[in-house]
């Protein structure tokens, strides 16, 4: 192995990265610094600094990433209304950019000379976090104990830590792999291995109620957005890390944003996961729904086109690159009419639209209405229909023409 002598862990205290401090001293001899970056996990991290130092780093950062995490990737992301495949909202994918630009910092600011993730190699992270490590040190080492030691499987990992007396918060029977942070929660592993399996809904759920849990009674709620960006929930004005934080709280009460989907991994292979992501599903929704009335049609239509990319590129790491800032820059653009208040019912995990307003509205009454107006010519629709079919009535022209030919 090559020679490291201080390497810097993205450390989380889960089961992976409690075990590679232990590891990266015995195989390597280095220092350890392991850097939690803060991105709204809560109570994960107590007890985080003294769990790293007595485990063997030699000092541990715990970096408070929530608010430019808020403002910096999950709002530009909802504003471009990116979904992967149609039910993910990228919870554990833009939290990993902004952790890997954070060890990079910390890293040369120490004189590392690697960094080490606890990335399995069949996953999406170790794209995610060696992506953002080539994008602000391109020569920087990068250790992933998962590609070269011998440990096989998390069963393994629990020997291994349990050999060395390394505290660890979860059993054979729990060993659902997690990630958690202000935006979501995901679950995988165990009986979610299987597709056929539905999940147990009533022991894994931590941010929702069951839909049977959920009130009988349903939540109103009112949002604000500012150039697509939510300031407001109730007619109060807060801040991005509290607004999602109420909304969770009030979206899980109401069994909101809970997805099981089998999805296509970077790696190729297809991973079956489920996801609480209440607050979140909130917004995205009460932003896509502003969007009705303050877009045109052929931005609205193209803008479809751009989520899907958008999507794709946080999906796959790619946050640092010229087309996901170039994307950005085009869906900032669109947002400048995004501006108004948007009312939700919520019930037994469902979203339903109750009204809502626009000083930037381009939904006209007085030209929608089934009433009488005074504003649209009825008779100008028979030229349209004439110029907009030209193309149908040539084409079935011609195929009489032939049909008469007998051709």
């Amino acid at each position: 192995m090559k020679k490291f002598n201080k390497v810097v862990l993205a450390y989380s205290g889960g089961l992976d990265t409690s075990i590679i401090i232990s590891w990266l001293k015995e195989n390597y001899g280095c220092e350890v610094i392991a850097v939690v970056g803060n991105v709204g996990q809560k109570d994960e991290l107590i007890g985080l600094e003294e769990k790293a130092i007595k485990t063997g780093a030699s000092k541990c950062y715990i970096e408070d990433l929530t608010s430019e995490f808020v403002n910096d990737y999950i709002f530009p992301t909802i504003q471009a209304n990116a979904i992967y495949e149609g039910k993910y909202l990228l919870g554990t994918s833009f939290a990993r950019p902004i952790i890997g630009k954070r060890l990079v910092e910390i890293a040369l600011a120490e004189g590392a000379d690697a960094i080490c993730h606890g990335c399995t190699g069949k996953g999406n992270d170790q794209v995610r976090f060696e992506l953002a490590v080539k994008a602000f040190a391109p020569d920087m080492d990068i250790i992933a104990p998962w590609r070269i030691w011998d440990i096989k499987s998390r069963e393994e990992e629990i020997e291994y830590a349990l050999d060395r007396k390394i505290p660890i918060s979860i059993s054979y029977e729990t060993n659902y792999s997690k990630d958690k942070n202000l935006w979501h929660l995901s679950h995988e592993g165990l009986d979610l291995e299987d597709p056929n399996n539905e999940p147990k809904y009533d022991k894994i759920l931590e941010l929702s109620n069951t839909l049977e849990n959920a009130p009988d009674k349903a939540t109103y709620i009112t949002l604000k957005f500012e150039k697509g960006i939510p300031v407001a929930l109730n007619g109060e004005e807060v801040d991005g890390v509290t607004l999602i934080e109420k909304l969770n709280k009030i979206g899980g009460e109401n069994a909101i944003g809970i997805i099981d989907m089998v999805e296509n991994r970077l790696v190729g292979m297809k991973s079956r996961g489920v996801y609480e992501t209440p607050g979140g599903t909130i917004l995205y929704r009460a932003h896509k729904d502003l969007e009705e009335i303050c877009l045109d049609k052929e931005t609205s239509h193209y803008k479809e086109l751009v989520a899907l990319k958008f999507a794709e590129l946080v999906y796959n790491g790619q946050w640092f690159t010229p087309l996901r800032e170039a994307l950005s820059a085009f869906v900032s653009k669109t947002q400048e009419t995004v501006t108004g208040e948007v009312k939700l019912k919520l019930y037994k995990g469902n979203i339903i639209n109750a009204g809502m307003t626009s000083p930037y509205s381009l939904y006209s009454e007085e030209y929608a209405t089934f009433g009488e107006d005074a504003v649209y010519d009825q008779k100008d629709s028979a030229g349209f229909i004439n110029l907009f079919g030209l193309p149908i009535t040539v084409k079935a022209k011609m195929n009489e023409a032939l049909k008469k030919a007998g051709k």
